[in-house]
């Protein structure tokens, strides 16, 4: 059994005081992929390692030996995939160098289930390294990568993604082709198809079926059939604000298409979409009341057998008698965890993959047998992490000042208590959704530390309904910003929160809103961290002085004037908005990071952010990662960043807090 992976879920009692070490939170996970080939009898895992480099091992599910191995000289194991039972390809990359000191690409390389043989695919460019014995051959260019799909698996044949950039200033995507590629001999076809292509889709078979190209803000979604031949089967609004607007989620089989859409009410459900009329049902075939679907299609035997969805929790929707059997008997077994089950592809054998995880308990992985209903225990992704040390989650609604009521996610500490100090951790985005129910490394980690942790779903996040999406259109400082001041206000009024321990901390838009939450509310937050934060929307539009951006001239241009703003119109509100111009109002201690390589944010936000409280005399701690991107892409980083956090934490809220 797997008593050993569920040890962590013990009680409370005996709790140490001593918090869990940061590096437990923070380092790579150590498994951090998992993928059961086709036929079920075997595993290909990536194996994250804090003194090696991580590396890929094939093991037999029957057995659990390990059948061959991978590591390559001065490079990290990237993404896997089976190719088929016989064959896997995988990328590679380096976690021991920051972003802005990649000179590489991650490649591609097929590798013999038995280790015997390994292939270059795909080139680095910049890269003339070592990476073992390879059969020279034609390579792919470097800017061709994995598809997120697995594809047939039936064959030698894999598809590909190859993004071709603009060669103007910005180097900006302009379309994305799809190739067919030989793992064996190397040989390469690209895909012929209508219009700028954005992005691809396999059907239950592994045939590309499904292609999206934009021109002009407008998206077009096109079906190519078993002839080869292209249709448009939908045509719609490719940025801004589309009630209506349809996105491909997988094939129910060869004559409807499964799409996500809001044909009535307001949360958007999982529809069927007839390939022949692009007529869509209209009865879902999977609603749910208070979250806007989102998933993904699970195939096996070449037809579609389930859907994986998100709701509070991720969980599953089965419509083969048989896994929804295994899904009974696996939920029996692995009680007070939400277990994600996979099957085989193509199965020859009755085992298959479950990750389970809970709030308290990080992610980790069993094989499954339906025939003997045996659990065999894998491994976890954060194996030292207790789950008895770890803070209850829940989802709790609470009703801003405009009586629009707004879910939040609430971790506590594992210990509980009242009037406790809190961080209101704010998403980025912002027009995404924010959490969902499971172990957060963020929200842990600062659980870990005694604060409770309220992450609000303000206006403006997607997943739960239009009308909380369309709330916030050019609401960033204003109703956004009140949402989250209310979220502080419930906690205080309900006694969790003690209302002169509260800190605002956020990334990206998440840094934006604690600048302005320092700006709008100092009587209500005692200190804010922000970090990759935008400082200034116009920046948004024209990056400063940065070379590269990854906001696309499409969204500059039809997305951000509706969901934003626009610079000329919108200029005053801009203004009063804008954390860069209102710095001088900032009288809260603050801690400001950014990484000097973000692309996302670009580092432009934080230097004239940080000149303009330098000017104003404000009480910030500057910290500049150099060669780090949007994201901290090194443990280093990452360890330095949080270490920081805590000691700013326990100093303006925590047990050493100046009263």
């Amino acid at each position: 059994m797997i008593k050993y992976l569920l040890a962590g879920l013990a009680t409370v009692a005996g709790l140490a005081d001593a918090a869990p070490p940061a590096q437990h939170f923070f380092e790579s996970p150590h498994y951090k992929e998992v993928m059961i080939s086709p036929s079920g009898r075997y595993l290909a895992l990536r194996v994250g390692d804090n003194e090696a480099r991580d590396s890929l091992a094939v093991v037999d599910t029957e057995t659990l030996q390990i059948v061959s191995g991978k590591r390559v000289n001065n490079y990290d194991i990237g993404n896997i995939r089976w190719v088929n039972d016989e064959r896997l390809v995988y990328s590679v990359l380096d976690n021991r160098t920051k972003w802005g000191d990649w000179n590489y690409a991650p490649g591609l390389y097929a590798f013999s289930r038995d280790g015997k043989e390994t292939r270059q695919l795909v080139d680095h460019e910049w890269a003339k390294s070592d990476l073992g014995t390879l059969i020279k051959s034609r390579l792919e260019p470097w800017n061709t990568y994995l598809m997120e799909q697995d594809g047939g698996q039936d064959s030698n044949f894999i598809y590909l993604r190859r993004l071709i950039w603009t060669k103007k200033a910005g180097y900006d995507l302009e379309r994305t082709e799809l190739i067919k590629l030989d793992t064996v001999n190397g040989q390469s076809s690209t895909l012929s198809h209508p219009g700028t292509a954005q992005g691809w889709m396999l059907d239950a078979k592994g045939i590309p079926a499904i292609m999206v190209s934009s021109k002009d803000n407008v998206e077009t979604i096109h079906y190519r059939n078993a002839s080869g031949e292209w249709r448009d089967v939908a045509t719609q609004t490719a940025y801004g604000v589309n009630e209506e607007g349809i996105s491909p989620i997988g094939f129910y089989d060869d004559k409807r298409l499964l799409v996500m859409t809001r044909t009535s009410g307001d949360k958007a459900a999982l529809y069927l979409m007839d390939l022949a009329t692009g007529k869509v049902d209209p009865e879902p075939l999977v609603a749910l009341a208070d979250f806007d679907f989102n998933g993904g299609v699970v195939y096996s035997n070449n037809r579609m057998v389930g859907i994986h969805y998100q709701a509070d929790a991720w969980s599953s929707a089965w419509f083969d008698p048989a896994l929804q059997a295994a899904q009974k008997e696996v939920d029996r077994k692995l009680t007070g965890l939400i277990n994600i089950i996979t099957p085989p592809t193509h199965p020859e054998t009755s085992w298959m993959l479950v990750a389970s995880y809970s709030d308290r308990q990080p992610i980790f992985y069993s094989l499954y047998n339906s025939k003997t209903h045996e659990i065999k225990g894998i491994g976890g992704r954060h194996p030292d992490i207790k789950a008895s040390e770890m803070g209850r989650q829940d989802m709790i609604k609470y009703r801003a000042r405009d009586g629009m009521d707004i879910p939040a996610w609430l971790t506590m500490p594992a210990k509980g208590g009242k009037k406790l100090p809190m961080v209101v951790l704010v998403h980025g985005g912002p027009y995404v959704r924010g959490n969902s129910w499971g172990w957060d490394v963020a929200g842990q980690f600062l659980a870990s530390r005694g604060y409770v942790v309220l992450e609000p779903e303000f206006r403006g996040t997607t997943g739960y309904g239009f009308k909380l999406f369309k709330a916030g259109l050019k609401q960033w400082g204003l109703k956004m910003q009140d949402d989250i001041a209310d979220s502080v206000k419930w906690a205080v009024d309900k006694g969790i929160a003690d209302p002169d321990r509260v800190c605002i901390m956020g990334a990206s838009y998440g840094g934006y809103a604690t600048l302005m939450g320092l700006v709008n509310d100092p009587g209500l937050y005692r200190c804010g961290i922000a970090y990759a934060a935008v400082t200034d929307i116009p920046l948004l539009y024209d990056s400063g002085m940065a070379v590269l951006s990854e906001v696309s001239p499409d969204y500059k241009t039809y997305g951000m004037p509706t969901l934003v703003g626009e610079p000329e119109k919108d200029a005053a509100q801009f203004d009063a908005t804008s954390p860069l111009k209102q710095a001088a109002r900032i009288k809260r201690p603050l801690l400001l990071a950014h990484g000097t390589d973000d692309i996302r944010v670009p580092y432009p936000h934080f230097i004239k952010m940080r000149s303009a409280l330098q000017e104003a005399k404000a009480n910030v701690e500057f910290v500049e990662y150099v060669g780090e991107g949007h994201e901290w892409s090194t443990l280093k980083t990452r360890l330095d960043f949080w270490g920081r956090v805590e000691k700013f934490l326990d100093k303006n809220i925590g047990q050493n807090a100046h009263q």
